[in-house]
């Protein structure tokens, strides 16, 4: 698993925002978002370029944060 810290979240909506987002990227699948820590962890099958994360989490107007 992997896990990055996303800035912005602040209810639910944004939770399954993100959640929905990153599920449409081909290799990432087993989603979770902990809005009280801002951490996203999720599971590559194959994979994928930490860029293709922040660019689709950017897109929904959120932000990675290192």
């Amino acid at each position: 698993m992997a896990t990055i810290q996303v800035k912005g979240m602040s209810c639910e909506h944004c939770v399954a925002s993100v959640r929905k987002r990153l599920l449409q990227i081909d290799g990432i699948t087993d989603v979770q978002v902990d809005l009280q820590t801002n951490k996203v962890t999720y599971t590559e099958v194959k994979p994928v370029q930490l860029d293709t994360i922040k660019e689709a989490i950017s897109e929904i107007g959120y932000e990675v944060t290192d």
